[in-house]
């Protein structure tokens, strides 16, 4: 079979067209990454995931009530409601067994019963609701 090829490399030679397309440059948009400067909102129980400015996430626990809990981190406190938290530019109120996240415009609910513990540079997220729990922990993006 390659004895054939080098025998037909000249029938096998690609040739590429060029085309100009004429386009004329678009300025960069400034409100954050083409999307019109419409606010988010609604209920997102992974709204500090998606806010890597203010929080990283490092890892999500899944399981029963008391495997998720086995794994709030050594140290960690609850934070008592009604608190406010602040972590770069987002603010998370803490109201009972809710969370509201505020970040400029946009606005979030993390719906179900959801708790906070707060550890050395962490904050941990525990959340029921929707037939699961789960365990989110975060860094803060700028300590």
């Amino acid at each position: 079979m390659l004895a054939t090829a080098w025998e037909n490399r000249e029938l096998i030679r690609i040739r590429i067209a060029s085309t100009n397309l004429p386009a004329s440059p678009k300025p960069a948009d400034s409100t954050g990454g083409g999307r019109e400067n419409v606010p988010f909102r609604g209920d997102a129980p992974w709204a500090l995931s998606a806010l890597p400015e203010c929080l990283t996430q490092l890892s999500v626990t899944t399981g029963s009530p008391a495997y998720v809990r086995s794994h709030v981190p050594a140290g960690a406190t609850p934070v008592v409601p009604p608190a406010t938290l602040t972590y770069g530019d987002c603010t998370i109120s803490v109201a009972d067994d809710e969370a509201q996240v505020r970040r400029g415009n946009d606005r979030f609910h993390i719906p179900g019963s959801v708790r906070f513990f707060r550890g050395p540079a962490l904050l941990a997220v525990l959340r029921s609701g929707g037939g699961g729990n789960e365990l989110r922990i975060y860094l803060p993006a700028h300590p």
